[in-house]
Order: structure tokens, then C-alpha cells, then sequence
């Protein structure tokens, strides 16, 4: 062999020897991952560049933790503390990449207006567990940051907006971003009213939750502060039922009887002035409307029903309004009572003396009801001839009578009618439970003979005379 080609092949070996290792670290860098289905991996404050590392190979994501320490040493990564998905089958190249330039999941949480403390919590809880919810909603730090260190609670201290919030964020930190955002864009604009700026809010939150409708809530404010001015109770029924909710009883209903008559600080059908706090986030609009309350005669407002109030000067024209409300509350009701009992179309295709289905409302199913038999007579026709006992005491029908079978408390009614005359009986539960009965007048009507045939009309016209 000459010396040439073996020289030759003594190169290429320390060629390839070369370039395996280089081989092998980029398709370390950029070869598929671990990494089975996507994951997240949350970078909280204070983490360190080893516990990142060493959390990324524990939970799969890259196969070497030492070479990401190197890596990242290398380059001098600076961790910014968030909540990082990462695909399936990652390369450690992604994974460095989408550390190094930050780039953070977000969820993105809405507080809407007229939200109050219990919807917040809802809305916050995968980001706020409901114990520390309660502690910091009464966080004396929190309402100082707000703009009001005198107020209780941070109910109405927050800005309704939608939040970019990520599960690496501190609960603290999520209800601090909430309240800086009030103090930045709501507490100004509370500034020039007439009543304090904290009083303003109260009233602001009482206007929302009354009602929504931009042209109403100065009015609404305008009814609210003629009724301060004059020592009037408020009688504001969002306010019994947020007495009813900070007593635990947590049913979102309308306000019922026990609400109104409850004795608690919120409930203004129980204390004259306003609430200590808000009741729930206000609008702007609502806000301008505690601000310029609409000045005029009015002491009461109701519903109309339809969306809108009526508003009145005296509790004559109130009640007059009341009576209009009943009333469209009625016709409603009967009009949606009209639609269930609709029956099928298609009468024609009705099996005689079959279950049919009644139209019910959109996308449910109606009730059942029986249709006519054969003849066309309604469920219930006793042919003439033939006569029905319904037990101790109750009337035999007559020939072609319709019987009926209603309740009354614990006992059965059976009522027959036959040309005009109504026979009504009732039988004790004992006796439907197969008990024996002695003879009562208690519960048995006039009993009327049964016929074998059917009567000439004149004859049955004298019998039931």
C-alpha cells in the first residue's frame, strides 16, 4: 500500500470523526423532540435558568437539560416569568427560541358592566382561587390603590375591559391589574358631579343594574336623587337582592318578598340613603347619569314589560302604571300559553283515540293529548246505553254525558254533564285505595237511576227537569 493512500484514508477518518459530533449536535438543536402533545410550562417569578431546564426534561419536552443550560448560558437568556405552550415534537431550537423571545400564552378574560363580586370570582376563577378571591376583595391595599381607601370591599372598583391574564401571574397581581385599570380610566371621570365621586359611583351601579337602556338611566338617577333630596327611601330592588346574595343565599331570581322585607344595611326597602358600596360595575353611561341625574317630578318608575319603565310623580299614576304592566305580563303569558296548546296541523292525520303531541315552543317537544274517536266524538263520550260508576257515591252518567276526573285535595271529582245539568260527586281516598266504605252522604250526590235503553228526548227532558 502506498504511503499516498494511506495518508488519504487516515484523513478521512479524522474527517468523519469530525463531523459526527457536529452531526450530532445539530440534530440535537434541530431534530424532532420528546414531546408526545402540546404542553405548557409555566415560568413563575424568580425561577431560575437550571429549574427551567430541569422542568423542561422532567415533564418531556427536551431530551438534554444540561445542553439547554449551555445554551442558554451561551447566549445569556434572561427569563421572562410566563405561561409557554410548546407543539408536539418541539426542537430544542423552538423551545430556546420561544423562551428567548418571550412569547407568552394569554387567556383573555372579560368583566363586563353591571358584573358584580360573585360574576367577577366566576369570571377570575382559574386565575384567582375562590378563597383568596374573598381575601382580597376586602383588601384594604387594593381599595387604596383604587382611588378610595374608604371603601369596604372592591365591589364597582373595577374597569370593565377584557384582560390579558396567563396562569404565571400571582392572584394579587391579577386583581391589582383590574383595580389600576379603574384608577387609570374610571376614577377620573367621577369627578363633577353632583354628589361625591364615591357617592356618584353608588348610584352610578344602582342606575346599571335598573335598567340598561342609555335614555332611561337619567331618569332612573334623576327618580334615585329626588328621593335623597327628600329623605325618601330608595327602594331599590337590586339592592334586596345583593343583601340576599352577601348572606350566602346565592339564587339568582328576582326579588322575592323576603328580600323586600329583609332587614340588612343594602336592602334600601329596609335603610333610607344609598348603599355603603356599589352593587356592580357601572357604565360610562350610567356613570354620566349619576353625575346629571335628570331633573323633574318623578318619585317612582315600573317595568313596562316590553324593555323600558313607565315613570310616575305619585303612587296614583304609579299604581295606574302597575296595572299596565299585570296586564302585558298577562297577555304574554296567554300568548305563550296559546302557542303550547297549539295542536298538531295535520288533524287529518290523527290515528282515532290516539296520543298525539301538541306543538310545543322552538326545539322542545309538546305535551301528549288524546284525539276524537272513530265517530269523532271528544275522549270521554258515554254512548247511549251504557252508563260509568266512578265508586262510593258518585252519579251514574246518563246517556251521551261526558265524564271528567279532577282532583280536590286528597279526594277524586267526577263530574258529568248531560244537556245542561251537571252532576258532581266525590269519593274519599279510601275508597280509591280499595278500602270499604260505609254508606256516607258526606261525599255522594243524587243518585240517578240507570236506564237499559235510551230514553224517548221528551222522557229524558222530564227526568232532568
Amino acid at each position: 500500500m502506498s504511503r499516498s493512500s494511506v495518508s488519504l484514508r487516515l484523513f478521512l477518518a479524522i474527517t468523519v470523526l469530525a463531523i459526527l459530533p457536529v452531526l450530532g449536535g445539530w440534530w440535537t438543536w434541530k431534530g424532532e423532540g420528546p414531546l408526545q402533545q402540546e404542553a405548557t410550562v409555566l415560568v413563575k417569578k424568580g425561577t431560575s435558568i437550571n429549574q427551567v431546564a430541569d422542568q423542561l426534561e422532567r415533564e418531556g419536552v427536551i431530551r438534554s437539560a444540561s445542553l439547554f443550560k449551555l445554551w442558554a448560558r451561551a447566549r445569556k437568556l434572561q427569563l421572562i416569568r410566563g405561561e409557554y405552550t410548546f407543539t408536539a415534537r418541539a426542537s430544542l431550537s423552538d423551545v430556546a427560541g420561544k423562551l428567548r423571545r418571550a412569547e407568552i400564552h394569554y387567556t383573555r378574560v372579560s368583566i363586563p358592566e353591571g358584573a358584580h363580586a360573585w360574576s367577577t370570582q366566576n369570571r377570575l376563577k382559574e386565575f384567582v382561587p375562590e378563597d383568596v378571591f374573598w381575601t382580597l376583595w376586602k383588601s384594604p391595599r387594593l381599595a387604596k390603590a383604587a382611588g378610595f381607601p374608604e371603601a369596604e370591599s372592591l365591589e364597582g372598583l373595577l374597569a370593565p375591559a377584557t384582560y390579558k391574564l396567563h396562569h404565571a401571574m400571582e392572584p394579587e397581581e391579577v386583581m391589582l391589574m383590574l383595580v389600576e385599570a379603574f384608577r387609570d380610566q374610571v376614577r377620573p371621570e367621577l369627578e363633577g358631579g353632583v354628589l361625591p365621586p364615591y357617592e356618584t359611583l353608588i348610584l352610578a351601579s344602582l342606575v346599571e343594574k335598573e335598567t340598561k337602556l342609555p335614555e332611561e338611566q337619567p331618569k332612573v338617577a334623576g327618580v334615585y336623587k329626588k328621593r335623597l333630596d327628600i329623605g325618601m327611601r330608595l327602594q331599590c330592588d337590586p339592592t334586596s337582592l345583593y343583601a340576599r346574595w352577601l348572606l350566602g343565599d346565592l339564587r339568582f331570581t328576582a326579588p322575592l318578598a323576603a328580600d323586600i322585607r329583609r332587614s340588612h344595611r343594602f336592602n334600601t326597602y329596609a335603610v333610607s340613603g344609598l348603599p355603603p358600596t356599589p352593587i356592580a360595575i357601572p357604565s360610562p353611561a350610567a356613570i354620566e347619569a349619576a353625575k346629571a341625574p335628570l331633573a323633574g317630578k318623578d318619585l317612582y318608575f315600573v317595568a313596562t314589560g316590553l324593555g323600558g319603565h313607565n315613570f310616575a310623580p305619585s303612587l296614583k299614576d304609579h299604581n295606574r302604571n302597575v296595572g299596565v304592566y299585570r296586564k302585558e305580563l298577562a297577555r304574554q303569558k296567554s300568548l305563550s300559553r296559546g302557542k303550547e296548546l297549539k295542536a298538531t296541523p295535520d288533524d287529518t292525520a290523527m290515528k282515532p283515540g290516539g296520543m298525539h303531541r301538541k306543538e310545543g315552543p322552538a326545539g322542545q317537544r309538546g305535551s301528549l293529548f288524546k284525539g276524537p274517536d272513530a265517530a269523532g266524538r271528544p275522549p270521554g263520550f258515554i254512548p247511549p246505553g251504557e252508563g260509568w260508576r266512578g265508586g262510593s257515591g258518585s252519579a251514574s252518567l246518563r246517556a251521551g254525558a261526558t265524564r271528567s276526573v279532577a282532583s280536590d285535595g286528597g279526594r277524586s271529582i267526577v263530574s258529568s254533564s248531560y244537556r245542561g245539568a251537571v252532576r258532581r260527586s266525590c269519593s274519599p281516598p279510601a275508597h280509591r285505595a280499595g278500602a270499604s266504605v260505609s254508606r256516607s252522604t258526606r261525599y255522594a250526590a243524587t243518585r240517578l237511576p240507570r236506564l237499559a235503553r235510551p230514553a224517548p228526548l221528551a222522557r229524558r227532558r222530564g227526568v232532568l227537569s
